[in-house]
């Protein structure tokens, strides 16, 4: 590209007069995006989709218009993407044009693509024309048919094509980002990682893996464990696809599923770890985890921990947020299922920025038997489509493995298994007996007391209010030091050192009672004598349970109390759930660990949910998908009766979105309390948000039921730091009162619901 040296994408930085050249924007955009899109076949498309993406800004009018606001940093206001879109679709890219028509404000359905577009070429005719006359000299080598650009395999079946588009789009705006961000930090170019080296991280890995072993005081599990990780090596050297592991719980998972996934990528040139799992806590403790197998001193970290849902495209946020929003670049990222997925099925620049990065990764899918049901459909065909098209591989990792495959959507999809025999293994670490209190129905009060009589004892429960209504039940019971609490209320650095206490008073024989949500259950490896778990579907009793003599080491066994609390709550979702589970387990019924039961138990759950009923929300979001209707999936379908998008019908991991809450009160010292207070001075009034500064927030960041903000006074304690409102998906400052032991101080009644 050259010419057109005198036409300018973007105004200069404050404090610089260095001032963004067009050609060079487009150019460096073009070059970024065909970086990231070339390992899925699609580095031609987003090459041209970069190169076309602002043309649109040689009109007179928005280069004289940029020339007024430059100085007070304010926008442009003039469509700039009506030339490149229009031009990409008449040169032969078709739909993929849509990409460059959302790039600020996200992909739009396609159907009504092309009636916008001629609105928007009609509204200034004259603008058009003049930056259609630039063309020559910014883009000299665009070439007449770009249809021949757009790979065989994206024409014929409409999920692939759309879930191309989707990634070509991902790599597109992360390289505008990229790109602008550059100009605007006074950066010589863009920050982007080089490849890793995974031979190099998997040695690492084993190195460290095994001197920790060597350490370890060995215990009956031990061997077992050994025995999953050999199994799970074995396994990484085939071909890339769909894996399973199915090891029952404390069979050493994360070690294992870690290994198979830096061995898998070396062996076969994939260029990315992303482990997924449901809760915070777990994010924290797999990413400490694997930052002590992995990161180096001195060098940038291996591992990336990404968790916020902060809204980067929300208007409020600020003109430049997106500049800051994560886009996984780093070779070992550990995030949430909420934020893979509703990043995969969004249509926001901010949030899409790094889908590209999925695609030829190895995808660990860690306690995978918690995908929200109602979202399996679209899932399990994105996974499908990511591995069959996109180069992925995915492991799908539970003690309690769904019946997935029961499924249309998965029916024909091929699958490895880790474990060569997973009904012996889970036979030979059977480690717990169940008991059951469902009749008559003990109060909360009466389960606190009945674990007062243990040595130690873990209590789960199904809400944040339950937690706090045992644990102060406990408070004034027992001495300082014996009874814990946890829960999402409480930051992830809070959490993370209440586990330590736990973990180290537990190693000392030392009396422990802790209770705690669901977020206990999975991956979180204490090891309790004594577990009570409130009834809750089949696969939180059977992650209860993985909790209860972890180790082994209880010559009878472990004890699992299930009972169904008078006075307990529970989220909405578990209804249905908890009936499905009544109807297998219980007393004179299967116990949870029977892997027989849990499989008519999953094939029940979808039954009743009628997963595959063509009005249900999953098949009615891949409706929308075959005709990419990229703002249906993302928002709802358009109500007639009220002319606003039915979000009920969007594709939504969970039901509200979170408002993500910093909690510097949650630091370990007041100098660090101190140190977070003035980073969320400077990002409030930064006018470009630093992506380090707010990775730097994430473990003082949890998130708050929306349900909050209708307590009179709760608003006031909830101060913006992108944007100036407090609303769903917000970035805030708590100001409130934070427990040392509970964490942010609501009235209980509040916040009913756990995430």
């Amino acid at each position: 590209m050259s010419g057109g040296s005198s036409l300018w994408a973007h105004s200069p930085a404050v404090g610089s007069g260095r001032w963004h050249s067009l050609a060079e924007h487009l150019h460096g955009t073009a070059g970024l995006a065909r970086r990231f899109a070339a390992p899925f076949g699609g580095g031609e498309v987003a090459y041209w989709l970069g190169a076309l993406h602002d043309v649109g800004k040689a009109s007179c009018a928005w280069q004289d218009k940029l020339a007024v606001v430059a100085s007070t940093g304010g926008a442009v206001g003039i469509d700039h993407k009506a030339l490149g879109t229009r031009i990409a679709q008449e040169r032969g890219l078709g739909p993929f044009a849509g990409a460059i028509f959302g790039h600020h404000g996200g992909l739009v359905d396609t159907p009504v693509l092309w009636a916008a577009l001629r609105r928007r070429l009609a509204d200034r005719p004259g603008d058009v024309a003049s930056a259609e006359q630039e063309l020559p000299g910014l883009l000299p080598d665009l070439p007449e048919d770009l249809a021949s650009r757009v790979p065989v395999g994206w024409r014929g079946d409409q999920l692939v094509g759309e879930m191309a588009l989707r990634l070509c789009y991902s790599a597109l705006v992360d390289a505008d980002s990229l790109d602008t961000a550059a100009h605007f930090q006074g950066l010589a170019g863009p920050r982007v990682r080089a490849d890793a080296d995974f031979g190099h991280l998997y040695k690492m890995f084993e190195q460290r893996r095994r001197a920790e072993i060597a350490g370890r005081d060995g215990s009956p599990i031990a061997a077992l464990r050994e025995r999953v990780y050999a199994d799970c090596l074995a396994a990484a050297e085939r071909e890339p696809g769909v894996f399973r592991l199915g090891a029952p719980t404390g069979a050493g998972k994360t070690l294992a599923s870690g290994g198979f996934a830096l061995r898998h990528a070396e062996k076969h040139g994939l260029r990315r770890v992303i482990v997924a799992v449901p809760f915070l806590t777990i994010t924290e403790q797999n990413a400490a985890v694997y930052r002590r197998l992995l990161d180096e001193e001195g060098s940038e970290p291996v591992v990336l921990e990404h968790h916020s849902q902060a809204d980067f495209d929300d208007p409020d946020a600020g003109r430049w947020a997106r500049l800051a929003a994560e886009n996984w670049d780093a070779p070992f990222v550990v995030t949430t299922f909420v934020r893979l997925f509703e990043s995969l099925y969004a249509r926001k620049p901010s949030a899409m920025r790094r889908v590209h990065r999925l695609a030829n990764s190895v995808i660990v899918l860690d306690e995978v038997q918690a995908l929200p049901h109602a979202m399996l459909v679209p899932i399990l065909d994105g996974i499908r489509l990511l591995v069959r098209h996109f180069g992925a591989t995915v492991l799908l990792s539970s003690a309690t493995q769904p019946s997935f495959w029961a499924l249309d959507e998965f029916k024909d999809v091929p699958c490895t298994d880790l474990i060569h025999d997973t009904p012996r293994l889970v036979n030979e670490l059977r480690r717990v007996r169940f008991e059951w209190q469902l009749d008559p129905r003990p109060t909360l009060a009466d389960i606190a007391d009945q674990a007062i009589g243990e040595r130690s004892a873990l209590v789960v429960v199904n809400t944040t209010a339950d937690a706090k209504a045992v644990f102060e039940r406990w408070h004034d019971a027992e001495p300082t030091g014996v009874a814990w609490h946890l829960s999402t209320r409480m930051c992830p650095e809070h959490r993370r050192r209440v586990l330590e206490q736990v973990r180290t008073r537990l190693d000392r024989g030392e009396r422990i009672l802790l209770v705690a949500t669901q977020l206990i259950e999975a991956g979180v490896d204490l090891d309790f004598p004594v577990v009570f778990r409130a009834m809750a579907p089949a696969d939180s009793l059977l992650q209860a349970a993985g909790r209860a003599n972890r180790e082994g080491r209880m010559a009878h066994g472990g004890r699992v109390v299930v009972f169904a609390p008078q006075d307990g709550g529970q989220p909405p979702t578990y209804k249905t759930l908890v009936g499905c589970a009544g109807r297998q387990f219980g007393p004179g019924k299967a116990d949870p660990d029977d892997l027989e039961a849990l499989g008519r138990y999953y094939r029940n759950v979808y039954d009743t949910l009628t997963l595959a009923d063509g009005q249900h929300v999953g098949q009615r979001i891949q409706a929308a998908r075959q005709q990419w209707e990229f703002e249906t999936v993302a928002d709802g379908p358009m109500d007639a009766s009220t002319g606003r998008r039915n979000r009920k019908l969007a594709f939504r991991m969970i039901d509200d979105d979170a408002i993500n809450v910093v909690t510097p009160q949650g630091a370990e010292t007041p100098e660090l309390r101190e140190e977070l207070e003035q980073l969320i001075v400077d990002l409030r009034h930064a006018p470009v948000r630093e992506l380090a500064k707010l990775r730097r927030l994430q473990p003082y960041t949890t998130n708050l039921h929306p349900s909050v903000l209708r307590q009179p006074g709760v608003i006031a304690l909830l101060r913006p730091i992108l944007g100036t409102e407090v609303r769903r998906g917000a970035l805030v400052e708590w100001i409130g009162e934070y427990d040392n032991a509970t964490g942010i101080n609501l009235d209980p009644n509040l916040e009913q619901f756990v995430f």
